[in-house]
């Protein structure tokens, strides 16, 4: 078809958007990946033309690979066992128990993804640093020991506070399961005399499995992506997983070389798809497992008795864990010259030189307004994109828009360092590269399903019937889009924007390869702060950060009131 077609109209529009789509995804997603293949394969940024498998050889000679991988194989199988251990007790307690203040412990797990992970792993360093962690000094004094009988930079350590930060996963996909399981099950093994905990044992987690193993399987491809975590207490403790040994690769030294990089990266990346395909495989059978029919059917609440209390105890510990204590420690460092205990000394020594110090620090100010704008512009960008994604998801069926759906949710898989290192290799020819707007690119490329998805789900809520209305009254494509189907789906809209924008606030693994000077966001000057060990600026960064994240969801929030009303 020659160009004088596309010019009189010959290709229909939504054919136009579908093909202009498929470029523009693809170009964000399987662009970087091809461009991280072509790397490994090269001999540096300069020569990408010249092909070598000198930085396969160099990587897998590397002595110290092999450690590095076992390393990798126990932070991230341990991690994703302890957050599904976690995430399925808290989903059978907040569903299937009568234990008080439900209601409140079933959001209780989802409260990490509010907290940025490189702040989460900086405050329990605050408290558990080996030397002169809060709570090692608390231990000493009252054991009377000359060291802190608690190591956070340790691999267990670095268990503790991912697995923690995973919970989220892992409790949203096994507490629908819960909801939806058959009571009558159940009620057939204590009928049989069985009792709560054999019935648990022998019934409901047996039915689970799917669900379980898709949580499992899920919070071990997120640990594998991890970085905050294994850099902020793995590198001090001297352990190395893939995504760090990546890291240190193009960061340590006067060259970097982003050719081992590459092929190091490819190498985590094929585990991460290949884990993906293992759950999808896993979880495939998964009809077998159906429980629910037509016929009626409602969840069971077993009774704890008093144990309930003690359960509900468990929780609240949990909770000030996962927030509380993290919060605080943050507010009150930001306040203190070094760690101190808390008394009557800490308050001597109080004082806003952390706080003048961050705002005198233009570095601290510009990464603050870098932030701001990723967030604002690149949310907005995101969205508006996703938002054409979506429509053409719901309203189109066919095989291009299958193809989009694939290449939209395929990065779901990708390592956000690793997907990082291809946006380098992708960008580094381009005039935007070293600059914010590289970021911008990188940032939607990744996160693009954090918008499609809540999109998708508020399209498919609005029938077609009300745009084909307004087309028969003379409206086109974008202004039916504009007019009336975008004004109906306008909470969509907005949590789909909050949720982008909330992740560009937090983004570490994307930002830690791609950002320069002049481009520094929060994240990675944070964790700057960490590498010289100026925790109350950490701190004092770390709670603007915070701030920053809250007032964009509650600027949302007016937003979402205020057309509300207007309706």
């Amino acid at each position: 078809m020659n160009a004088r077609a596309w010019v009189r109209g010959a290709v229909p529009p939504r054919t136009l958007l579908v093909a202009v789509l498929i470029l523009v995804v693809a170009s964000l997603t399987v662009g970087p990946v091809v461009m991280l293949l072509l790397g490994s394969f090269s001999r540096g940024l300069g020569a990408l033309r010249t092909f070598t498998l000198d930085k396969y050889i160099a990587v897998y000679s590397d002595p110290s690979l092999p450690r590095v991988l076992l390393n990798t194989l126990i932070f991230t199988f341990g991690s994703a066992l302890f957050s599904t251990v976690l995430g399925t007790f808290l989903a059978y307690l907040s569903v299937r128990t009568n234990i008080p203040l439900k209601r409140a412990f079933s959001v209780l797990p989802l409260i990490p993804m509010m907290f940025p992970h490189v702040l989460f792993a900086a405050a329990w360093i605050i408290l558990l640093n080996p030397t002169n962690g809060i709570l090692n000094m608390w231990l000493r004094g009252l054991l009377g020991m000359s060291w802190g009988p608690l190591n956070i930079y340790s691999l267990g350590g670095m268990i503790f506070l991912e697995g923690l930060l995973d919970l989220p996963v892992t409790f949203m996909v096994i507490s629908p399961a819960l909801y939806s399981f058959d009571i009558s099950l159940e009620e057939a093994s204590r009928v049989s005399g069985a009792s709560n905990a054999r019935t648990l044992w022998k019934i409901t987690l047996p039915m689970l499995r799917p669900a379980v193993l898709a949580a499992f399987m899920l919070a071990v491809i997120r640990s594998l992506a991890a970085f905050a975590v294994p850099q902020m207490v793995g590198i001090p403790g001297r352990i190395q997983v893939l995504t760090t040994y990546v890291y240190r690769v193009i960061s340590v030294g006067w060259s970097p070389d982003y050719g081992r990089a590459a092929a190091l990266g490819v190498i985590v990346l094929v585990s991460a798809i290949s884990l993906v395909l293992l759950y999808r495989y896993l979880t495939s059978a998964s009809e077998r497992f159906v429980t629910v029919t037509g016929k009626g059917f409602r969840p069971t609440v077993a009774n704890l008795g008093r144990l309930r209390y003690v359960f509900s105890g468990i929780v609240l510990v949990l909770f000030c864990v996962l927030i509380v204590i993290p919060a605080l420690t943050l507010g009150y460092m930001s306040f203190l010259p070094y760690t101190v205990m808390p008394g009557s000394r800490a308050l001597s020594l109080f004082s806003l030189a952390n706080w003048q110090g961050v705002f005198q620090d233009r570095i601290a100010i510009r990464s603050i307004g870098n932030t701001a704008l990723l967030a604002v512009g690149g949310a907005t960008i995101g969205v508006v994109l996703s938002v054409f994604i979506a429509y053409v998801l719901v309203r189109i069926k066919g095989r291009a828009t299958s193809l989009l759906d694939s290449l939209v949710f395929l990065s779901y898989s990708f390592p956000g360092l690793i997907i990082g290192v291809g946006f380098m290799w992708f960008l580094i020819r381009t005039p935007i590269y070293g600059t914010l707007w590289a970021l911008l690119v990188a940032y939607i490329g990744t996160y693009l399903p954090y918008g499609v998805r809540p999109l998708t789900s508020a399209f498919i809520q609005v029938h077609h019937d009300l745009e084909d209305a307004s087309r028969v009254c003379g409206a086109g494509f974008l202004g039916t889009l504009r007019r009336i189907t975008v004004p109906l789906i306008a909470p969509g809209v907005l949590s789909a924007w909050v949720l982008m924008a909330a992740m560009f606030v937090r983004e570490l693994s994307v930002s830690a390869v791609l950002a320069r000077p002049g481009s520094e966001v929060l994240s990675v000057q944070i964790m700057r702060y960490a590498y010289d060990g100026l925790w109350g600026k950490v701190s004092a960064l770390g709670i603007l950060m915070i701030g920053l994240s809250a007032s964009l969801v509650i600027l949302a929030s007016f937003v979402k009131g205020r057309l509300s009303s207007v309706k």
